[in-house]
């Protein structure tokens, strides 16, 4: 969990200010992008995936892989604390959603069917994230 005092709150009309407004339904409202579509499901190149609303470094290039289902998947965040996970009952399923620690923001869900060494399959949205290309 981010340190209280690096946690960042905003209204919806705030975020509505600094996000687009695909952003904003797949961010804050819980949406998701369709398979496929997003920017960084195929991206190869080395980096580090930042979450989009407040730029909070969540996972490196060298844990992402292709999961085959279309999202950019990772098999662990840069450290535990970058995301929280929280219990999602949503659509009739059971997952566990996964969120910006600094801000709270939606990007995806981790499941148990990812590689090793952590089996994880963290399964994020593109447009939860940015990208910051190694130099």
């Amino acid at each position: 969990m981010a340190d209280a005092a690096d946690t960042i709150e905003k209204s919806d009309k705030q975020w509505k200010e600094i996000l687009s407004n695909d952003q904003f339904i797949v961010l804050r409202q819980k949406g998701t992008e369709a398979p496929f579509t997003g920017k960084y499901y195929a991206n190869k190149e080395k980096g580090l995936y930042l979450c989009a609303a407040c730029g909070q470094e969540l996972f490196s290039s060298d844990a992402k892989y292709d999961s085959g289902t279309g999202w950019p998947s990772f098999f662990k965040p840069i450290t535990e604390e970058k995301v929280s996970l929280k219990e999602d009952r949503s659509n009739f399923m059971e997952r566990t959603e996964v969120v910006c620690s600094r801000c709270g923001s939606h990007l995806g869900h981790v499941f148990d069917d990812g590689p090793a060494p952590t089996g994880k399959r963290y399964c994020m949205n593109s447009i939860s994230l940015d990208f910051k290309k190694e130099k």
